[in-house]
Formats: structure tokens, C-alpha cells, sequence
């Protein structure tokens, strides 16, 4: 793009607006370029074709902030910066109060209108420093709160904005109920209590806490404390009354952190001391003072026995018992939040550089833990959701971050158990009234609408019926006047066709012999050409052998020339040299009197300069005096040319405003004229419609006095068809009191099988720990029998020495030794063994019945699910079934208003009864098959339930016969034998 042609451009942006413009960027695209044309709009220049030059198209502005108690600050914002997607789709800008839009290029270039808007790319974000946030454990909400003087609520699951509200002073504080229901606000003014409603964040109860910059609801929800100045007042939520308030510190309270159980109070200030009170008396419990560190937030371990407090003295310190047990440091940032995961293992800590690190607890000896760049600003509240999973942080750059918490293997943290959020809303009883009134009014309309639309429908049909009628006539007349007309044509087509091909084989004779003609004389201008072709070339031969001659004397007299050259400028160099010569002696001689003569001027200069030193001195003493006098008169002057000086600039910006005022005074006249003449057309086709809807209101008179005479008739209908709707719905109620029978039969049948299954898996366990104890009793007697045959072995051998009684001693002596010692002390151990064998037992055995009864829940809630999902389905069924019905019926209406309307009103009584009659047989024809499936589903589900409960009896019967062994109460182990 040339420099010419842009500035030209931008002239034009300059000229269409009256405000002087701010361009803060220009994006180029294939069509042209986009350019930030003043506050909150962006100006497309398309490319003219053909030209290097550029038209200026539609605007592109940000839309107005619906949420926003000043609408027109939305518009107002500065187009920082913009981008284009690589497929030149969308258009991202962000402006100076921190908001991302979009826009599709497709959809701007569509729109015919002048003006487009842009759109959120995801949610209204905070424009300055977040000072409050908060999370609940019933839902999964973010409460923040921002120096932009906005409150809004968040739901981390969909990551959207649910509720945003603007007030007129900065929040510096916020608390969520536990319930997620109720919000705690702290203001410069006043400590607001509101209510979450469905679609806006009401306020409901005040409390005069001044400047609070610190309020925590408790983990019950049942107190909050609120912090003023270096006091922190405790309030009941449920009677609002001031329950106690903790005095101690001597500096401003930094940060308040509630215990598990809500019995204790942990708080830190900037006097460097941090205080455990008790949230029921109001007493401090321990402290731990100190001086040389300002504190900035606290944290409290899940088990209330470990405090972690972190301050200007960039350290983490861990507290117990009224000590600082461990201090990690930070390594040259300073901590300015810390919060703990409620499981207890892990701690977070923000800093002043916007990072955010994670640490194992207990902490570690050395410089171990994970850091993240997070934030462009101090970080100034972390906090963590109450399932573990995730991480919040907030910063002074106005950024909300949430962090997905995970090990090292990228894996999720696991859940102790599964939280279920709650989905109540709260809405006020006015608010409800009132949508159900709106809703009541709806209802009507449509009923009325759709009255008017069946009527409006039944007319139309009755004029296109006459229209198609009167259609048909005519279209048959023309096509029959078509045939005749094709006829004709046909017979005129047949003349021309003989015509054309008598004139073809004319014009075919005609071309033979004018080609043969020409060929004739073609080859003729042949010969010619040739003869002139052959000459030419003869004469080129004869200019070619000439200009070779030319060339070769010019060559000659060329050189000739050259030498003549040479001799005339060397005789000239010789000549020079002489005359160079000449001219050194002459500057020799210059020289020396040039000296000569310097010496004497500067021997007069000197006198010269000694004379005028001593009349410009005395000058100097005239000129100083006569300076010193007009200072004075400067100064003065000086004054009066800047007070004179402001007059004219305060003159010139008020004709500049003057003449600005003038401007949009003109445009402001213009637009109402255009909005004049608008009226003055509009007013003009306006008589027109009415002039039209007078005459349209008097045919419908006509034809409403002509329906009045059908209505009579119609009322009569009504009542009979509601007579036969009655036994209808009555078959209805007994379907569904029908089908509630069979659902509690279901259950009962479930819960059977429940009881039965639990009884199985019992006889199982106690079966494999009575093999069990068989082997080993089994290896026992194995092991005894293995111990008397080696004694009798050894026995056999000692007989021997029966003749000699000393070596017969000594055998029986090693005999004893050997079987009796050991088989004593193998007795006492395996007396142990067998002890912490069966306490194995027993212990595997209640781990497996624990493991199979948490599996059976699982299983019993996954069919209960299931059988609550077909239950479901059923009934849809049948609703569907009813609404056909319905259908059906409305069917009848239709068609029996059809006939009366069709018929005469004397014959139509007659043929309306055979009309009901057929109807009524068709709808209980229809809900006979109704009923007849109804049944054949139920009792084929009773068949089913049935055979289930054969099956599995059969089943506890084999089992019961193969183990031999009697069903025993559920939970109670085999009895042990020694």
C-alpha cells in the first residue's frame, strides 16, 4: 500500500468524525484493512478496483454492556490492538479495559446496514485489580469482586459468567455461602449480605463495617467473621446479631481463616503477629508475634494444629503450638498468598511476581516444589475447591486463573468421594407471580391465536377451493386452445423444413464452384511469390559482400588516425612539465615575502587590539548598567504577555468547542429532517393500511355475523364429544394406577434378588475357607506322617546296638534329643503360626465380604438406574400414546367441522351424526388395541419376573446340595477348630 493513497485514507477517517481520532492500530487483510477509528468503533476500508486507492465501508462497534449500570462506557473503549485468523474468518480486538471481542468478516460484509457489532469471544471480564475471591462447596461457583466496582459469579464446570452486577462503589471484599445461595460483600461504606437470585444479585441485610477488606463465612455457614480495621467482628448469619468481636491486634488485619470444625479463628495482621482465638468465647488461644515481619495471608492445616502464615520477610512459615516450627524460604520473592489443599498434602503459594508454586506437605529440606508464571501482577488470593481438583488464583492485573491440580504423571488428584452440586436457584415470590401471570397470559394468546389461525385456515381453504376450481376451468379452455394452436404450427413447421432443404442444396452448388475458382487463382499468386523471393535473395548476397568491404576500410583508417593522436599529446606533456616547473620557483618566491608581510600585521594588530580592549571595557560597564534596568522592564512585560497569552488559548478552545457544538447541532438538524420526512411517509402509507384494514374489518363483520349462525350448531358438537372424551380419560387413570402397582412389584422383586445374590456370594466365602482349612490340616497329618517314619527308620537303626548298652544309650539319648526337644518347641511354634494364620484369615476373609458388598452397591445402583431409565421410557410411551389419542380426537373435531361447513346447515344434522358415530367407533377402536398392549406388556413382564425367580432358586438349590453346607446368617465367619 503507497504512503499517498493511506494517508488519504485516514484523511477521509479523519473528515467523517468531529472529534480528533486516536489510531492505535490498522490490520491488513486481501480486500483492504481494518483501522481502530476512535473510541469503541473500528472502520473496514475496502480496495477499489482497477485504482490504488481505498474506500472507507461500514463501522464495526462494541456493542453496549446490557449488564453494565452505564451502558455508554462499554462504547467508549480504546482498540488496543487487533488479529485475523490465517482463513481471514474472524476478527479478535482487545480494548483498554481488558475485554476480548470478535466478529465474523463474512457476517460484516453481509450486512446491508451501515453499523455492525462486535461480540464477547467468551464472557465480560474484570477491567482493574481483583481484590476478593471466594468459592462453596453445594455448587461449583467463583465469587470475585474488582476495583471496577463489579461483583460477578462464575461457574467453573462450563467456565462461563452466571451472574454480573455493577454498584456504585468499589468491592474490596467477598464471601460465598457454603451453600452457594448468599454472597458477603464488603463495600468502602457498608458490609452488604445478598441474596444469589436466578438472574440477579440482590441485596438483603447491611451491616455498618466500614472499609472492610476481609469477611469470611464459616464452613457451616452459620457465622461470618468481618474485619474493620484491627478488629474482626463475628456475626451470626441466622439473626444477623454481632455474636463477638476479637480485639488484639495493632495493625490493620491482613487475612482471617476459619477451622474445620468453625470452633477456632486464625488471623495475621501487619503488626506481625498472628492469633489463634475461639470463635465461642472470643479468647485468644495462642499467638505468635513477630515484629520484623508485615503478614499478609494465613492458612489453616485440615487438622487445625498447623497454621502456615507468609509476609514481607519472604518466608513460609509453618506454626504450632505458639512456635514457628519450620521456616521455607523463597528464594528473593516474596510470598503474598498461601492456601493448602484439604487433604492435607499439598500447599500452594503466590508471589509478587505473578507466579504460583506448589509444594509437598511436610514441606521440604530443600528447594523442591513446582513454579508456575501465572500472573503479570502480585498475586493476591489463592484458593482451592473443596474436591481437590482444582486451583484459583486472582492478581492485580485483573486475571482469574483456574488450575487443574495433578501429580506428576498428569493425572488427577483422586476423590475421597463424589460431590453432587445442588441446583436450586433462588427467586423471589413477586418475580414468580409474575412469570406464572406472563406465563397464564401466554397460554391464552396461544389458545387465542391458535383459534383465529384454525378459523383463518378453514376460510382460506374454502377460497382456494373455489380459486382451484375456476382454475381448472380456465386451464383446460387454454390447453385445449394450445392443441389447435400446436396443430398449426406443426403443419407451417413442415412447409419450412421442405423450403429450407431446397435453398441447402442451392447453397451447397454455389460453394463447389467458387472454391474451385479460388484455388485457381491461389495457385497462380504462388508462382509469383516465388519469382520475387528468388530476386530478393540475390540482391541480399550483393549488399552483404559490400558492407564487408566498408567495414574493412574503415578498420584501417582507424588506426591510422590513433598514431597521429598519440604524437600530438605527448609533444603537448612536455610542454606542461616546463610550465609546472616555472610555477614552483614563482610560489617559492611568494612565500618568503608572505612572511615578511605577516610580521608586520601582527606587530600592528597588537596595538590595534590593546586600544580597542580599553574602549569596550568601558563599554561593557554603559551596556551592563542599561541591561540590569530592562530585566526589570522585561519581567514585567513577560508577565503580561502569559496572562495575555492565556486569554488567547482560552479564547480559541472556546471556538473550538463553539464550533464543535455547531457541527453536531447541523447533523442533529439534518437527522430530524430525514426523521420528519420519515414520519411524514410513514404517516401517508399508515392511512393507507387503515383505509385497507376498514374495509377488511367490514368483510369479517359480515362473515362473523354468518359464523354466529354456525356456533349454535358447533356448541351442541362440543358437549357431545366431551361426553365421550370422559370414559376415555377414566381408562387413563386405571393405565396409571396400573403400571404403579407394577412398579412397587418391581422393586419388591429387585430387592428379592438383592437378598438372594448377597446370600450366594456368603455360602461361597464360607466354602473356600473351609477348603482352605481342609489343606491344612491335610498338610499336617502329611507332616506327622513324614516325622514317625523317620523315627521309625531311626528307631530300626538304635535296635541294632542292642548287645552293646552304651552305644544303645547314646542312640536313645540323640533319639530323645532329636524327637521330643524339637517336636516341643515345633508344637509352641506352630501353636503361634496357626494363631497368625487364622487372624490372617479372619482378616482377608471380612476385606473380601467388604470388597463384594461395595461391589454389589455399585451393581445396585447401576440397575436400580437402570430400571429407573425404562420406567422412564414406558411412561413415555404411554404419554406418547395419550398424546396420539389426543391427536386423534382433535382429527374427529377438524373433519366434523369440515362437514358442517362443506354441507348445507338443513342436511348437515343428519350427515354430522354419521360423522360422530364413525369417529367414535375409530377412537374406541383405537383405545381398545391400547388397552389390549397395555395388558399383553404386563403380563409378559410378570412371565419374565417369573422365570427369574425359578432360575435363581434352582441355582441356591444346586449350590446348596454341591457344599453341603446350610445357609447362615449374613456377616458371620465359620466357626474355628484348634
Amino acid at each position: 500500500m503507497s504512503l499517498p493513497f493511506f494517508s488519504r485514507a485516514l484523511s477521509a477517517l479523519g473528515s467523517a468524525s468531529s472529534s480528533p481520532l486516536h489510531i492505535n492500530s490498522i490490520l491488513a487483510y486481501s480486500k483492504g484493512f481494518l483501522c481502530s477509528g476512535g473510541p469503541g468503533t473500528v472502520c473496514m476500508f475496502e480496495k477499489v478496483e482497477d485504482r490504488e486507492l481505498y474506500k472507507r465501508g461500514r463501522n464495526i462497534k462494541i456493542p453496549q454492556d446490557k449488564n453494565s449500570s452505564d451502558s455508554g462506557l462499554s462504547e467508549q473503549q480504546e482498540v488496543l490492538c487487533m488479529c485475523l485468523s490465517p482463513s481471514e474468518e474472524t476478527v479478535i480486538i482487545s480494548t483498554e479495559k481488558s475485554q476480548l471481542y470478535c466478529i465474523a468478516l463474512s457476517s460484516a460484509d453481509i450486512t446491508k446496514s451501515d453499523d455492525v457489532h462486535f461480540e464477547f469471544l467468551t464472557e465480560p471480564w474484570h477491567s482493574s485489580a481483583i481484590t476478593g475471591l471466594s468459592v462453596c462447596i453445594r455448587k461449583p461457583l467463583i465469587a470475585t469482586c474488582s476495583l471496577d466496582r463489579s461483583v460477578r459469579i462464575w461457574n467453573y464446570e462450563n467456565n462461563s459468567l452466571d451472574l454480573y452486577k455493577e454498584f456504585q462503589e468499589e468491592a474490596f471484599s467477598i464471601s460465598l455461602h457454603p451453600s452457594g445461595l448468599y454472597v458477603l460483600v464488603g463495600f468502602s461504606d457498608k458490609l452488604r449480605l445478598m441474596n444469589l437470585l436466578i438472574d440477579d444479585i440482590r441485596s438483603f441485610k447491611e451491616f455498618n463495617v466500614r472499609g472492610c477488606k476481609e469477611c469470611v463465612f464459616s464452613h457451616g455457614g452459620h457465622l461470618f467473621a468481618a474485619v474493620n480495621g484491627n478488629v474482626i467482628h463475628i456475626y451470626s448469619t441466622a439473626t444477623f446479631e454481632n455474636v463477638v468481636n476479637l480485639k488484639g491486634h495493632n495493625g490493620k488485619v491482613r487475612s482471617v481463616a476459619w477451622s474445620t470444625d468453625d470452633s477456632k479463628l486464625v488471623s495475621c495482621g501487619l503488626d506481625g503477629a498472628v492469633y489463634e482465638w475461639n470463635s465461642l468465647t472470643g479468647k485468644r488461644e495462642s499467638e505468635c508475634v513477630l515484629k520484623s515481619c508485615n503478614y499478609s495471608c494465613v492458612a489453616l492445616s485440615p487438622d487445625s494444629k498447623t497454621i502456615f502464615a507468609v509476609g514481607s520477610d519472604q518466608t513460609l512459615k509453618e506454626i504450632s503450638d505458639s512456635q514457628i516450627s519450620r521456616e521455607a524460604p523463597s528464594f528473593d520473592v516474596t510470598y503474598t498468598a498461601v492456601a493448602i489443599s484439604h487433604s492435607g498434602r499439598m500447599v500452594f503459594t503466590g508471589t509478587n511476581t505473578g507466579t504460583v508454586r506448589s509444594m509437598k506437605y511436610p514441606l521440604p529440606l530443600h528447594r523442591e516444589y513446582n513454579e508456575y508464571q501465572a500472573h503479570a501482577g502480585p498475586v493476591t488470593r489463592l484458593v482451592v475447591t473443596y474436591d481437590d481438583q482444582n486451583l484459583l488464583s486472582i492478581s492485580e492485573d485483573g486475571c482469574l486463573i483456574v488450575w487443574k491440580i495433578s501429580d506428576k504423571e498428569s493425572r488427577g488428584l483422586k476423590r475421597d468421594k463424589e460431590l453432587t452440586y445442588a441446583e436450586e436457584v433462588l427467586i423471589t415470590k413477586s418475580d414468580l407471580e409474575e412469570k406464572n401471570q406472563v406465563m397464564l397470559e401466554l397460554k391464552t394468546r396461544v389458545e387465542e391465536l391458535k383459534m383465529e389461525s384454525e378459523y383463518q385456515l378453514r376460510l382460506k381453504d374454502m377460497n382456494y377451493n373455489e380459486k382451484l376450481k375456476e382454475l381448472t376451468e380456465k386451464f383446460i379452455q387454454e390447453m385445449e386452445v394450445l392443441k389447435t394452436t400446436n396443430q398449426v404450427l406443426k403443419a407451417e413447421a413442415e412447409k419450412q423444413e421442405l423450403k429450407h432443404q431446397d435453398e441447402l442444396a442451392e447453397v451447397i452448388e454455389r460453394h463447389s464452384r467458387e472454391l474451385q475458382d479460388l484455388e485457381t487463382a491461389n495457385n497462380q499468386k504462388l508462382l509469383l511469390e516465388y519469382e520475387k523471393y528468388q530476386e530478393l535473395q540475390v540482391k541480399s548476397q550483393r549488399m552483404q559482400e559490400e558492407d564487408e568491404r566498408q567495414l574493412h576500410e574503415l578498420e584501417e583508417s582507424k588506426s591510422q588516425a590513433l598514431e597521429e593522436l598519440t604524437e600530438h599529446y605527448e609533444a603537448k606533456l612536455h610542454e606542461k612539465a616546463a610550465q609546472l616547473q616555472q610555477a614552483q620557483d614563482e610560489a617559492r618566491q611568494q612565500l618568503r615575502e608572505f612572511e615578511e608581510t605577516k610580521k608586520q600585521i601582527e606587530e600592528d594588530g597588537d596595538r590595534e587590539i590593546q586600544d580597542i580592549k580599553i574602549k569596550y571595557e568601558r563599554r561593557l560597564r554603559e551596556e551592563r548598567e542599561i541591561s540590569l534596568r530592562l530585566k526589570g522592564e522585561s519581567g514585567i512585560m513577560r508577565k503580561k504577555f502569559s496572562s495575555l497569552q492565556k486569554d488567547i488559548e482560552e479564547r480559541a478552545a472556546d471556538i473550538e468547542r463553539m464550533k464543535m457544538e455547531e457541527q453536531k447541532l447541523k447533523g442533529v438538524i439534518k437527522s430530524l429532517e430525514k426523521d420528519i420526512q420519515g414520519l411524514k411517509r410513514e404517516i401517508q402509507e399508515r392511512d393507507e393500511t387503515i383505509q385497507d384494514k376498514e374495509k377488511r374489518i367490514y368483510d369479517l363483520k359480515k362473515k362473523n355475523q354468518e359464523l354466529e349462525k354456525f356456533k349454535f350448531v358447533l356448541d351442541y358438537k362440543i358437549k357431545e364429544l366431551k361426553k365421550q372424551i370422559e370414559p376415555r380419560e377414566n381408562d387413563i387413570k386405571e393405565m396409571k394406577e396400573q403400571i404403579q402397582e407394577m412398579e412397587a412389584e418391581l422393586e419388591r422383586f429387585h430387592k428379592q434378588n438383592t437378598q438372594l445374590d448377597l446370600n450366594i456370594t456368603e455360602l461361597k466365602q464360607k466354602l473356600k475357607a473351609t477348603e482352605r482349612e481342609m489343606q491344612r490340616e491335610r498338610q499336617k497329618v502329611r507332616d506327622v506322617e513324614a516325622v514317625v517314619k523317620r523315627f521309625k527308620t531311626d528307631l530300626h537303626n538304635c535296635v541294632g546296638f542292642i548287645q552293646e548298652p552304651k552305644k544303645l544309650k547314646d542312640n536313645i539319648r540323640e533319639l530323645y534329643s532329636k524327637y521330643v526337644q524339637e517336636s516341643d518347641a515345633a508344637e509352641i511354634v506352630g501353636i503361634d503360626a496357626d494363631i497368625q494364620r487364622e487372624y490372617a484369615r479372619q482378616r482377608e476373609h471380612l476385606e473380601r465380604s467388604l470388597s463384594t458388598l461395595q461391589k454389589k452397591l455399585v451393581k445396585d445402583t447401576e440397575i436400580h438406574r437402570a430400571d429407573n431409565v425404562r420406567v422412564m421410557q414406558e411412561n413415555v410411551t404411554l404419554i406418547k400414546e395419550i398424546n396420539e389419542l389426543r391427536r386423534e380426537l382433535k382429527v374427529s373435531r377438524t373433519k366434523v367441522h369440515d362437514l358442517e361447513v362443506a354441507l348445507g346447515v338443513e342436511r348437515k344434522n343428519r350427515k354430522s351424526s354419521l360423522a360422530d358415530s364413525r369417529g367414535n367407533s375409530v377412537l374406541l377402536h383405537s383405545s381398545g388395541v391400547l388397552r389390549l398392549n397395555i395388558e399383553e406388556e404386563t403380563a409378559r413382564i410378570i412371565e419374565m419376573q417369573k422365570l427369574e425367580i425359578k432360575r435363581l432358586r434352582d441355582l441356591l438349590q444346586s449350590q446348596d446340595v454341591t457344599t453341603g453346607i446350610r445357609p447362615t446368617s449374613v456377616g458371620r465367619l465359620p466357626s474355628l477348630t484348634a
